[in-house]
Parts: structure tokens; sequence; C-alpha cells
């Protein structure tokens, strides 16, 4: 019996390429998307200042450099490599803009004060105190351990990866933390 896969071939002799049905990553973008752009269109017809509105945009995109994280990681485990160079490259993406976004914003409008008290006030310093450390420790092992993949040295990256991705996925999801705690449950 002839495998299926033999049975049909593109003109070049190779199997023919899957649908977007069968592109795991395709779906998760598209999901990703689905949630993300109707949320950011809710965000825009609001009536909030850019000053406001430019922070909840910034949490859309930590909230998608976390989902490609966890994507990605749980890809790794099931050694769904393609899969996880995507997400990974996703994530990186959100978390490039982010960055270039956050920076821009307290450019223009600087630091932002918690405008609690109490325990409220100490749980937020905390909480943002550790997102800032880890986030500039991931910075520089978040380019190395992609620099480590994209240059085939694998075995480097694995062992980075395993410090990298713990570090990377805290700051995008304390990132969000720090948002609605400063934003909406102050």
């Amino acid at each position: 019996m002839i495998p299926p896969a033999t049975l049909v071939r593109d003109a070049d002799g190779s199997p023919p390429q899957r649908p977007f049905f069968g592109q795991p990553f395709a779906w998760l973008v598209l999901s990703v998307g689905l949630v993300m752009i109707p949320l950011v269109a809710a965000l825009v017809r609001t009536d909030w200042p850019w000053t406001r509105l430019h922070p909840a945009l910034n949490a859309v995109l930590n909230g998608s450099a976390a989902v490609f994280l966890i994507a990605g990681g749980v890809a790794i485990k099931r050694r769904a490599l393609d899969f996880h160079r995507r997400a990974m490259l996703a994530a990186i993406g959100c978390s490039a803009v982010f960055l270039t976004s956050y920076l821009i914003r307290f450019a223009t409008t600087g630091a932002h004060k918690y405008p609690g008290t109490g325990a409220a006030k100490t749980a937020y310093l905390i909480l943002l105190g550790t997102h800032t450390i880890m986030a500039v420790v991931a910075l520089p092992l978040v380019l190395r351990t992609a620099w480590l993949a994209l240059h085939s040295n694998f075995a480097v990256h694995r062992r980075i990866a395993r410090v990298t991705y713990p570090i990377w996925l805290y700051v995008s999801v304390t990132g969000v933390a720090v948002y609605l705690s400063l934003y909406h449950f102050a």
C-alpha cells in the first residue's frame, strides 16, 4: 500500500502545503487577533484621552506576548519546533513593539503615581518593583536566547531558555497586572 503522503505532490515534487485549517500557528494568531482587535477597537472608541488609552494598548501588547510565550512553551514540550519558533518570534515582536511604545509613553507623560494607600499601595509597589527588576534582567536574556536559536546553537539556547522563559513570562503577565492595578483597581 502506498502511504497517502506519496500520492499527492506539488509540481516540484514536494508534499503539498497544509491549508490554513491544518496550521496551528495560524489558528493561534487568528485567536489572538479575534480577541485583541475588538478589545483595541473598544478602547479606541472610549472617551479616554491618549494618556489613558496608550497604557491600555501597552497592556494588550503585553498580554499578547504572554499568550505567545505560553503557546511557545507548550509547543517546545511537545517537540513542535516550527510552532515554537513562530510563537517565540511573535512574542519577541509583541514585546519589542510594547517596549518601544512604553518608552515613548514614559518619555511623553513620565511616571504615574499610584493613587491608593496602605496595603494596596504596598502590594502595588512590590508588584511594580519585581516587574521592573525582572524586565531589566529579561531584555538581555531574551536577546541572547533568540540570537542563539537563530544561529542554531541549540545546546546553549536550551540552557539559557530555562532561565529566560519564566522571567520573560513573569514580566509579560505582571505588566498586565501593573496596568490593571494602576488604572483600574486603585
